[in-house]
């Protein structure tokens, strides 16, 4: 990858996605490999890249604008708050302060806020939202996109926030390389769909067979648009998506890839009230995710419904990038509370399910196909 290629890739985040201005002021930051981490060469050399192109993200931006560059110990789960001292410098010293001396903090980062405690938080950080950082660039290996420190930033103090977790730098020059509008035409066209719903049918060849209740849930589009105050998105970007009703999801999710590798034999999730109940397999996979789901019950829901909606994402061996293919849908677990849904947990983990076909339902009984065997047909695909 030529040096000067990426900068001018890393040029085109800034100004494109982010439409940063000088003046502003922006934090880059990523996570560092743990020893206890098990990783395959591979993935050992994506995460060292990965570091060297937050620096490099951190450099580039330095030259247009007031930029700050920080890595921390990898949380080793995507959807884990990130440490206290992040948050100190996202927020601010007077913010981060406060929440640490009222006992906020700690309750947030744990996962344990109440209803007061989130209020008490986002009034104090409405309130002193000026001195927040104006923009995030997170190129943690795991995702910070569904944690309370990301939407208080993002819903708060207005912060624009891109989430590139589990990214390649190879991604520069494919999937973030497209016309951005069109993505962002496609996906807004299908949040609204998946808002007018009200239940939703995934079928797909490998077994898959899926139904969802929709009514009174949001649908969201990530265009990679990330220019307007308070915006948020996955980069790359390019998927509509939404928070099922709690208790709602019923049927079979067959999973044949994790997030970076493929799942051999497949391993089967049987679904009811919301929940996973059983998850059937012997492989190393199987038994890992099992582990996980019996850390917290709250783990089992069924948290997210998303459809792919880039037509230059074509890599199956990385999630970030799996569930932006246009065409695939995405079933996650575990944590919503920052997207519609009501479950707060410190998990989230989506699996892409190729082939699909899903119908929805509108409240006047009609049916609308929006995939149907990997291809977009509510509106057309490229």
């Amino acid at each position: 990858m030529e040096k000067k290629n990426l900068e001018k890739a890393i040029e085109k985040l800034y100004s494109i996605n982010l439409g940063v201005k000088k003046g502003e002021r922006v934090l880059v930051f990523s996570d560092n490999i743990r020893d206890e981490e098990k990783l395959t060469e591979y993935d050992r050399k994506r995460r060292n890249e990965l570091l060297k192109v937050a620096e490099k993200t951190f450099e580039v931006g330095s030259k247009i604008t007031s930029t700050t560059f920080v890595s921390y110990d990898a949380t080793m789960t995507h959807g884990a708050e990130p440490p206290e001292f992040l948050w100190e410098e996202a927020f601010g010293k007077k913010i981060y302060s406060e929440l640490r001396d009222r006992g906020i903090l700690l309750k947030l980062i744990n996962k344990r806020g109440e209803k007061n405690d989130l209020m008490e938080a986002e009034e104090l950080v409405k309130t002193n939202r000026k001195d927040t950082v104006d923009v995030v660039i997170a190129m943690a290996n795991f995702s910070v996109s569904h944690t309370k420190s990301r939407d208080l930033l993002t819903k708060s103090a207005e912060v624009r926030f891109a989430s590139l977790p589990l990214f390649d730098p190879s991604m520069f020059f494919t999937s973030m390389d497209v016309d951005w509008d069109l993505v962002s035409s496609r996906t807004i066209k299908i949040a609204d769909k998946l808002t007018r719903a009200q239940k939703v049918r995934i079928t797909s060849p490998n077994g898959t067979e899926i139904t969802m209740g929709l009514k009174g849930r949001n649908g969201i589009a990530d265009t990679g648009i990330l220019r307007s105050k308070g915006s948020f998105g996955n980069l790359p970007a390019g998927e509509a998506f939404i928070a099922p009703v709690e208790g709602s999801t019923e049927g079979k999710l067959v999973i044949e890839w994790g997030p970076t590798e493929s799942v051999k034999p497949p391993v089967v999730l049987e679904i009811k009230n919301g929940k996973v109940f059983l998850v059937q397999g012997i492989s190393k996979f199987a038994a890992g995710l099992r582990e996980k789901l019996e850390e917290n019950p709250f783990n089992r829901n069924i948290a997210e419904l998303g459809i792919g909606t880039n037509y230059r994402a074509s890599r199956v061996d990385n999630i970030l990038e799996a569930e932006k293919i246009a065409g695939t849908i995405h079933i996650a677990l575990g944590d919503n509370m920052s997207f519609g849904g009501k479950i707060r947990t410190n998990f989230h983990q989506d699996f892409v399910v190729f082939g699909p076909t899903m119908i929805l339902e509108y409240e006047d009984k009609k049916l609308e196909v929006i995939v149907e065997k990997n291809k977009i047909v509510c509106v057309g695909d490229k």
